[in-house]
């Protein structure tokens, strides 16, 4: 190995020049597709943004990888870069705190739905020879003072390469960022230590957000004689776009059941709060809407919290990886697979319609005093999640053949990414309206209803971008433009006077998000509370 390599500088320098060049890989493939960047001046300009990233690796580098962490830190960018590029090249994602947070509470199952024989294949291209150098390379010792002046020198001379750099081609560097922002989460091994950066130091620079509880002034109003407390199965659907709902107009059918039914609206132009479950479910359960939930100074309990304070009972449960928070204060069941039921496999992955199967035992269990009251459960489905959507669905509904078998989507075509999808949205179907069965079957004396609503949609090839989780300002429609379905029983609509009939005549002229979602559900449970704003409630107009 050439002596050079044997020294801090040298070896600092090389990892660096790796990183910026071949570990960038999806960010060089990005902007070359982008239409705007042909011509000489565009490969200049390519050669002056590798420079401007290698001698951000240097500075940041040259602050952490010395002493007896030099190899370890430049060996966990290698192996960083390398999952990174693996990921964004794979679905096209970017890497941003939101993504970052996205992983962390990612569970077992999700992890073994993305792994892939090409991620070990990635990782040996872009971290192998890298790797190989750092563990060959024989640094000798140095005394603290060098070790502090080579340190410093690399600093200085990185630092003054990138502002030269920086001066010479400020204008077309400037431009792409200001056109193309997506493209500084690209930027790789820095997008992803930058992200988990700042996720990490944000408890320490900001204060904690004082808690506030929400409608204490809550009361739910009396009802008739002939009247019973209400059932309202609340489901948070996964990963489910708009535009691929038949009912939504889709050319295929892909919600051939829910099209049957009489009581149902489904509207045709509702938005998501954010564009990952982290993001999505703690906003659409807020009664701030998206603006206030994201620039809120503190805390508050939620939609759930307030329904409990009226009375009711409550009961999350869940087929996914958590409630992020929502739950915390109520009754929560985690529905664990059972390898008996046929909803259920061996790896532990059930289809949603397991939810049903013991769900009357469930509610039973909640207390006595809180069920004459009213019974509000939420399902948190597995519904789309990908990328392995074929295991969304079960054999008899595959309809639309052949799926994509693969977590790698981009070594589909096409159209089977589709087919799978499009059978998960079957499977789906299969589920909401099985529990509208249930409550039609278990509650038949009872005013019922069922409110579905995605936490957010996905991208599925567009553009060349698959999943969800890119940062909202710039995430395209097919992330956040979400199915919102909602189901009332005949005596359900009479006892809150509100029509389904009316709904689906406004529907084309509805333009409705996340924010309508905690006084929409609050309306429908004619509970009272200053918090309740009713010019955000859906059924607020076709209510007598």
């Amino acid at each position: 190995m050439a002596s050079w390599l044997n020294t801090p500088i040298g070896l600092i320098v090389v990892i660096s020049i790796w990183l910026a060049t071949i570990a960038n890989f999806p960010l060089w493939r990005t902007l070359t597709l982008m239409p705007d960047n042909h011509g000489s001046q565009y490969w200049i300009f390519i050669f002056s943004f590798s420079i401007i990233i290698a001698s951000l690796n240097a500075i940041a580098l040259g602050v952490l990888a010395w002493g007896v962490f030099l190899k370890p830190v430049l060996a966990l960018s290698t192996v960083a870069a390398g999952f990174g590029g693996y990921f964004m090249l794979t679905y096209g994602i970017v890497i941003d705190t939101g993504m970052i947070r996205n992983v962390i509470q990612t569970d077992v199952r999700e992890v073994k739905d993305l792994l892939d024989i090409r991620l070990p294949i990635t990782l040996l291209l872009l971290s192998g020879p890298p790797l190989v150098i750092i563990w060959f390379a024989n640094i000798r010792p140095r005394t603290i003072k060098l070790a502090l002046l080579q340190q410093i020198g690399i600093i200085l001379g990185a630092l003054a390469l990138l502002v030269a750099v920086l001066l010479m081609a400020y204008q077309p560097f400037s431009s792409t960022m200001r056109n193309h922002p997506q493209v500084r989460y690209l930027i790789n091994p820095l997008n992803s230590f930058y992200a988990l950066t700042k996720l990490g130091v944000e408890p320490l620079i900001n204060s904690p957000k004082e808690f506030k509880t929400l409608g204490e002034d809550v009361r739910l109003s009396e009802l008739k004689k002939e009247e019973q407390p209400p059932i309202m199965i609340l489901i948070v659907g996964e990963t489910v776009r708009a535009q691929n709902l038949s009912l939504n107009s889709y050319q295929r059918t892909t919600t051939p059941l829910l099209s049957q039914e009489k009581n149902l609206f489904s509207a045709e132009n509702a938005w998501s709060c954010g564009t990952s479950t982290a993001e999505s479910i703690p906003c659409m359960f807020s009664n701030l809407g998206r603006e206030g939930y994201l620039s809120r100074k503190a805390d508050y309990e939620n939609l759930l919290d307030v329904i409990q304070r009226a009375g009711m009972a409550v009961l999350w449960l869940d087929n996914q990886s958590g409630c992020k928070g929502v739950c915390e204060r109520i009754p929560t069941q985690q529905a664990i697979p059972n390898p008996s039921s046929k909803f259920c496999t061996q790896d532990g992955t059930c289809q949603d319609s397991f939810m049903l199967e013991n769900l009357k035992e469930r509610i039973d269990t909640l207390p006595a005093d809180r069920r004459k009251h009213g019974i509000v459960l939420v399902m948190h489905q597995m519904g789309s999640h990908g990328p392995a959507y074929f295991k969304r669905s079960m054999p008899e509904r595959k309809k639309f053949l052949p799926e994509c078998k693969s977590a790698n989507l981009q070594s589909c075509s096409r159209e089977s990414v589709m087919n799978a999808y499009d059978n998960s949205i079957l499977e789906t179907d299969y589920f909401l309206k099985n529990v509208i069965k249930w409550l039609d079957t278990t509650y038949k004396d009872r005013a019922t209803s069922m409110m579905y609503v995605s936490d957010h949609g996905e991208s599925l090839g567009e553009g060349n971008i698959y999943l969800h989780g890119l940062p909202y300002v710039f995430a395209p429609e097919t992330q956040k433009k979400i199915p919102w379905i909602l189901w009332m029983s005949d005596k359900m609509q009479d006892q809150t006077g509100a029509s389904i009939a009316c709904l689906n005549q406004r529907k084309e002229d509805a333009l409705i998000s996340h924010d309508n979602y905690f006084h929409t559900v609050i309306g429908m449970l004619n509970a009272q509370t200053h918090t309740y704003r009713r010019e955000l409630d859906l059924l607020s107009a076709c209510r007598q």
